[in-house]
């Protein structure tokens, strides 16, 4: 039998007696001793990561990065504010403590640095090569020589012998070339930024920069841990060579060793983890004992990941809140008890810090503002990049702590170059807002990757909106919104019917899939990612193969956002890209007993809110991009058929039932559109309500314009026609009254209804009016009457307006007689506020093959 030794024994015993008396032993428990050093780092983590916590919720109003609270919470921890209370610095940093704090700390700032190098992505730098190593180059040089031109001063003022003045040199053109590539990555995520122009150059240049000012570090710290010019040769052929090695054969074993424990597919398992851990720390190690310092070890462990698949991604997610939550505030701790502001009490110290502030940014901004201009920027867009290339953080002070470490910097010096680090950190976001505003915003292909189908790759894509003309009466650009897989098959079958025939050079389809992804910090590494799985996602390669099957054009575009920014995104992504209808699909959360819940014939609608989480977050996510969205929207339900039946397109009949308002003059020009595919045919029922209740549903008499005025009309008219349509006319919109919108009704009716007598009209026009029935129908139930004329075809498209908000009636009454009838628990008012009471009419009634609801544009709720 095993048994423990009696020292041991004893040990264990001494340490569990020794803190029998507790709180009542009358012991000070926040005092430190090497024995129990635990209960005063717990004292010292929770103040730092709270003060911390406190500084950014501030801070963060201003839209300001959290590095700056964390950097300012060290410093109030440090002798400058807090240290000098009495006794405080004396309980909770005992000089003694710091060796352990600075232990816990450089461990954490390893593992940041080792995420910093799996953020740096190869193939984000060739994709801008040219004009970022051109911006990074200039700038890393001008600012390195400012550097050494102001340490000529420094030196003889505050260092001096017996520190080198060569060493003092690198170190201080090091700390003014550096751009704080982690915190420009906060900066770009938090303002939007990623997929802009700006963006990516930005990154581009800052990842070059870095790498730069890294090796002139290695150089810099070679030089002064060696002990002749010979020996620092070594040190730094050592690292070279240990570089080496890294980047080609322990990189492809890494890569196989990913792909033999399934990593890559599957996301790191714990015993890649392991081994990645185990390289981590083996690099440190190695470049601590040849002289350099062990966080080029960690940076260069990262930067070997492998970059296949997402594995840098998970590799991120799993190591960043922990090393930004707790290891960053307590190096920023450890720096900030460095630094003294109070050192700085002399108009000579003063002096030096405007100047280095001064020069810092001048250099920086004004040598990638002028090289971003000559690389083919506006003045607009170079200077915002100057100003994020002006952006410091955490690396400077890592350098920093290094040179104070070494004895190269004293504190004063050590104090001056923290706040120069905060000012140039903490201007760079509002110059972002003064130079770069949303509108100005050019988007860039690197948070969106498109792919044309057809024709040249590198097209310009005009951006601005195509307004209908005469020659081409059909929205011909569409941004279909694929957020679910399960989508993909209904929205192919409605983007096909949605097309205008015959398609033009003009016909664009924009397919944008969103992919939900939770707010964090690996954003740049997302980004990249979209390149790989924009190829590989099956919904991306059927929406290619539906571009060249049809030759139209398709442009692919994939986002990874959460899911409070994916209505806005797609907003955002339809106006930039000038689409004239947005597509998106819903499904009805119905269910019956005993049938398929997707069932067409379902007639029970279960309400959203009971029972059916899923169903509620999506007609929420729905709701909302009809509510933010500034282009006409067409949302398509399928209620398990796709559209189609039994086949792509079987159902050739559309019924559309015209209630009157602004969305249903919408729907029925969309109904025009679809009338110009070969086969299809449609119905179109003007509905109003009988009885004396609805005297106010009379429609007003129609003025036809003059003979001379004619011609004039024409030419700011819509499909053609003598008068303009309501939804491309700013006048007629929800802003108007009851009459107003019941006579733009009647005029857009009464132009389609004689239109066939009309000899000026666009022949694709009249080829579509052909194909449609009109006629008038009134009843005191007008919703049961519109269902009952669509059950008299199978199968059957049909088309209604979301509101009727100045349309022939109110609807909702007999919509709750319907919902009723078909045996509905209760209101669904969820599905209702989605869809409109029309739409849900005919899902409950389950007539319809499928239901396309039209929104126009800039139109509220109901």
């Amino acid at each position: 039998m095993f048994m423990f030794p009696d020292a041991l024994l004893f040990r264990i015993w001494k340490r569990e007696t020794t803190g029998q008396g507790g709180l009542l032993s009358g012991v000070d428990h926040t005092a430190f001793t090497t024995a129990d050093a635990l209960r005063l780092c717990i004292i010292r983590i929770c103040i730092i990561v709270l003060i911390g916590r406190l500084l950014s919720l501030a801070l963060g109003k201003i839209r300001q990065p959290k590095v700056i609270a964390e950097v300012l919470g060290g410093i109030l921890l440090g002798p400058t504010a807090m240290g000098r209370m009495p006794g405080f610095t004396e309980h909770i940093f005992p000089a003694q403590s710091l060796p352990y704090l600075s232990l816990v700390a450089n461990i954490g700032i390893s593992l940041f640095l080792f995420t910093v190098g799996l953020e740096v992505d190869a193939s984000i730098i060739t994709r801008n090569a040219r004009s970022s190593l051109f911006i990074a180059l200039s700038s890393t040089a001008l600012s390195f020589s400012l550097g050494a031109a102001i340490s000529v001063p420094l030196y003889r003022e505050f260092i001096g012998p017996p520190v080198e003045f060569v060493h003092f040199m690198l170190f201080t053109g090091v700390s003014f070339s550096i751009t704080s590539f982690p915190v420009l990555c906060r900066i770009l995520t938090a303002l939007k930024l990623l997929d802009t122009t700006v963006g990516a150059v930005a990154l581009t240049a800052s990842m070059c920069n870095d790498v730069f000012c890294w090796s002139l570090l290695a150089l810099a710290v070679a030089l002064v841990n060696g002990t002749s010019g010979l020996t620092a040769l070594w040190i730094l052929l050592a690292f070279m060579a240990f570089t080496a090695f890294l980047m080609w054969p322990v990189r492809i074993a890494l890569l196989q060793f990913a792909r033999f424990t399934e990593s890559l597919e599957n996301g790191p398992t714990i015993f890649f983890m392991m081994v990645i851990l185990i390289v981590l720390w083996a690099c440190a190690f190695f470049t601590d004992i040849v002289g350099i310092s062990a966080f080029f070890g960690a940076f260069l462990a990262g930067v070997i990941v492998p970059r296949e698949g997402a594995l840098t991604v998970s590799l991120t997610r799993k190591l960043e809140d922990v090393v930004t939550i707790v290891f960053l505030p307590l190096y920023f701790t450890l720096s900030g008890l460095n630094t003294d502001l109070g050192l700085l009490n002399t108009g000579t110290t003063w002096g030096f810090i405007i100047a280095i502030i001064c020069l810092d940014f001048a250099g920086k901004f004004s040598t990638c503002t002028i090289t971003s201009r000559i690389s083919g920027m506006n003045w607009r867009e170079s200077s915002t990049v100057g100003s994020l290339m002006c952006c410091k953080g955490p690396v400077e002070l890592i350098i920093l702590n290094i040179g104070l470490s070494t004895g190269i910097l004293t504190q004063r010096v050590f104090s001056m170059f923290v706040l120069e680090a905060l000012v140039l950190t903490f201007i760079t976001t509002p110059l972002i807002f003064v130079f770069y505003r949303p509108e100005h915003r050019v988007h860039a292909l690197a948070g969106e990757v498109p792919r044309w189908s057809i024709g040249d790759r590198d097209e310009d894509i005009d951006a601005s909106q195509s307004p209908m003309t005469e020659d081409r009466p059909w929205r011909s650009r569409f941004t279909v919104v694929i957020d679910k897989f399960d989508h993909m098959s209904g929205m192919l079958a409605a983007t096909q019917l949605a097309l205008p025939s015959p398609r033009g050079t003009e016909t664009c389809v924009n397919a944008l899939r969103l992919i939900e992804m939770p707010d964090c910090n690996s954003d740049i590494r997302k980004s990249s990612v979209v390149h790989t799985l924009i190829r590989a996602d099956p919904v991306m390669g059927a929406f290619r193969t539906f571009g060249e099957l049809n030759n139209i054009r398709v442009l692919r575009s994939l986002y990874f956002v959460p899911y409070e920014d994916m209505s806005k995104t797609v907003s955002d992504h339809a106006t930039q890209h000038g689409s004239e209808l947005t597509l998106l699909q819903w499904f009805p959360p119905s269910s019956i007993h005993g049938e398929d819940p997707c069932s067409p014939r379902s007639t029970k609608i279960e309400p959203t809110g009971t029972g059916n989480p899923a169903a509620m977050i999506h007609s929420q996510f729905v709701r909302k991009i009809l509510a933010e969205s500034n282009t006409d929207v067409a949302l398509f339900i399928d209620p398990g058929t796709s559209l189609s039946g039994t086949g792509p397109g079987s159902a050739r009949h559309i019924f559309f039932p015209f209630f009157g308002g602004p969305d249903d003059r919408l729907a029925l020009e969309f109904v025009m559109q679809l009338c110009t595919n070969p086969g299809i045919s449609a119905t179109v029922v003007r509905m109003s309500k009988s009885g004396a209740a609805c005297v106010a549903a009379q429609w007003p008499p129609i003025v036809h314009p003059e003979p001379e005025d004619s011609h004039e009309t024409r030419n700011t008219g819509y499909h053609g026609m003598p008068i303009q349509s309501t939804v491309v006319m700013p006048s007629i919109s929800y802003g108007q009254t009851h009459f107003e919108s019941e006579t733009a009704d009647t005029i857009l009716w009464e132009q389609y209804v004689n239109s066939q007598s009309s000899f000026d009209i666009h022949p694709s026009i009249r080829a579509a009016l052909s194909c449609i029935t009109f006629s008038e129908h009134s009843s005191s139930m007008p919703l049961h009457s519109a269902i009952q004329q669509a059950s008299m075809r199978k199968p059957v498209l049909v088309v209604v307006g979301r509101s009727h908000r100045f349309g022939s009636g109110d609807l909702t009454q007999e919509l709750e007689n319907i919902l009723k009838e078909r045996g509905s628990v209760e209101r669904d008012n969820d599905t209702r506020s989605t869809i409109g009471n029309a739409a849900t009419a005919f899902v409950a009634s389950g007539c319809a093959t499928a239901v396309v609801v039209l929104q126009a544009a800039n139109v509220s709720t109901d």
